[in-house]
């Protein structure tokens, strides 16, 4: 029969269980809580992006700009480098970062050499990108606001998204639950809200459609009516 374990490796062991189950829910729930940005742990299968071997890696990002024609491109990039960072949202969320301080999110460059993030450093990489590439798709922001639900102590409710528009139809991508996936075309972003709210499993109680992930008064669509329902 083997030796039990001290009392303290015991204790070690409960805690760090304790912190996985944790962190497994919050995974089933919205992106998380900032006051402007939010980030949360996506599902185990998301947290870390199916390599394709058919996507030629640009050597830098002035590369990637030169070669990338559009949102298909930046797509294929994500759904074959992009990858959760858990510790990151955790940093972010509102108990654990200074309150004084402004988060600071990956500018696009500095993505592209390390492409790990939270949901909102996955849009502003696939939103500045493509207004580069293609300023036409007219690039913008989604911010899909969720019922709120704590978790450890947490709010978690936001989340975002990029859009942009093709041919008059909405599309979507540059999610980090799902970082391959793009949804569309839609005719308008409310058909998208439906279909999302029952692919989260989540009420969505509100949405918005912005040009910056920093300002929320330039609103570009406000939408607050009755909750989305899965």
């Amino acid at each position: 029969m083997s030796n039990p374990l001290p009392v303290p490796t015991v204790a070690r062991r409960q805690m760090r269980i304790a912190l996985f189950g944790a962190l497994a829910v919050m995974g089933q729930s919205a992106c998380g809580t900032l006051p402007e940005v939010a980030g949360a742990i996506p599902p185990a299968e998301t947290t870390q992006a199916i390599a394709d071997r058919s996507v030629t890696v640009p050597r830098n990002y002035a590369e990637a700009l030169a070669s990338w024609r559009g949102a298909e491109d930046i797509r294929a990039w994500i759904a074959s480098r992009f990858q959760y960072d858990p510790g990151r949202a955790m940093q972010l969320s509102e108990s654990g970062r200074s309150p004084n301080a402004s988060p600071v999110i990956h500018a696009p460059a500095a993505f592209f050499i390390e492409p790990r993030g939270i949901c909102v450093d996955l849009s502003r990489f696939a939103v500045e990108t493509l207004r580069a590439i293609d300023p036409d798709a007219k690039a913008a922001y989604l911010m899909i606001e969720f019922e709120p639900q704590a978790i450890a102590g947490e709010t978690l409710r936001r989340h975002w998204i990029a859009t942009f528009v093709s041919d008059g139809k909405h599309s979507y991508f540059a999610d980090s639950q799902r970082p391959g996936h793009l949804a569309g075309p839609y005719d308008s972003t409310e058909q998208f809200i439906a279909e999302y709210a029952a692919f989260r499993n989540r009420r969505i109680v509100a949405f918005r459609e912005v040009d910056d992930y920093k300002r929320r008064s330039r609103t570009t669509a406000v939408r607050r009516a009755s909750a989305v329902r899965p």
